[in-house]
């Protein structure tokens, strides 16, 4: 769950807004704060949320600025790559491939202080780190195992309909390997 902040429930009801107004198709949290929602909470700058935009009729060309404009004008302000929305840091992220579509479009319905949102599953959430390979996603990836907090079987399906095995073959050999006993 994310941590107990008033500004969450303002910021899951802004998202939710601009998808009922069809400035996004389908959005699903990720990221440290999507991970929260099966771990312990970790420190994190921002909120990574993924989405599919409708498409622009003559364009093959994607922009956020529907989003930044839409937010800009329903009291968001815009921090670098972030807009601010209800005191939180957004990072709005268009699926740079097949398996992020696929996290956005199985991600699992939930209620937070109140708000209904979508946030990924642990499975995606793990073979996007996975994918990603930095420092701190192995990190994410280790608690997920360790906490159980990933079913094995689905992630195996996730990681063979991606292509990832022999990635994920390379971290249990770098990684769980030598910590079985």
């Amino acid at each position: 769950m994310l941590a107990d902040n008033g500004s969450v429930k303002e910021t899951l009801e802004a998202i939710n807004r601009m998808q009922a107004d069809g400035v996004i198709e389908q959005y699903a949290i990720g990221g440290a704060v999507g991970a929260t929602f099966y771990l312990e909470p970790a420190a994190t700058l921002d909120v990574d949320v993924f989405v599919t935009l409708p498409a622009v009729e003559g364009s093959s060309l994607l922009t956020l600025s529907p989003i930044y404009d839409y937010l800009r004008a329903h009291g968001g302000t815009v921090r670098h790559e972030h807009i601010v929305v209800g005191g939180w840091p957004v990072q709005f992220l268009p699926p740079a491939n097949d398996l992020e579509r696929e996290a956005i479009a199985e991600a699992v319905e939930t209620t937070v202080q109140g708000v209904s949102t979508r946030v990924m599953t642990a499975e995606h959430l793990v073979a996007i780190a996975l994918e990603t390979g930095r420092a701190k996603d192995n990190i994410r990836i280790l608690q997920f195992i360790e906490q159980e907090a990933v079913n094995r079987i689905k992630l195996t399906d996730v990681l063979e309909r991606q292509g990832l095995t022999k990635k994920w073959q390379e971290f249990e050999r770098r990684y769980l390997e030598g910590n079985r006993g």
